[in-house]
């Protein structure tokens, strides 16, 4: 799953990509007339994994800035639920992190859990939606 969030005229629009949705050519399209991309912990993994399996090195079409590195120059260490959570950034899909959203994809891949992919992808669209607070909290 790859999901995106895309500012434009003060609205926040979502597009998530997966199962059959997910390929190179929808991630390009959903990327059109984006001319930053903002990430966290992206350096390291979802842009490696973005090249490995859909061929694309997303760093290479459009300047990427990886909010980590900005977090860490704060003083801010963890994951991305645990620096929303120094910072006061509310969620509310609690309970999933990064170990179970791979768990309920695969309930989902493997036993047709829709529930797991709503959740899922509740938990994603928080993911990536979250990342414009923080680079506003991250300003101040």
């Amino acid at each position: 799953m790859v999901g995106v969030a895309l500012e434009g005229r003060g609205k926040l629009r979502h597009v998530q990509l997966y199962d059959g949705t997910l390929t190179r050519e929808r991630l390009e399209e959903s990327l059109a007339g984006a001319t930053r991309l903002f990430t966290y912990n992206g350096s390291r993994f979802d842009l490696p994994f973005i090249a490995h399996h859909l061929g694309l090195d997303l760093a290479a079409s459009l300047p990427h800035h990886d909010l980590m590195y900005d977090c860490w120059r704060a003083g801010l260490y963890g994951g991305l639920k645990a620096v929303e959570a120094q910072l006061g950034i509310a969620r509310n899909v609690v309970g999933v992190n990064g170990y179970e959203a791979v768990r309920l994809g695969e309930r989902y891949e493997e036993h047709g859990d829709t529930h797991a992919l709503e959740r899922l992808l509740a938990y994603n669209r928080e993911d990536v939606g979250n990342l414009l607070h923080l680079r506003k909290k991250l300003r101040r």
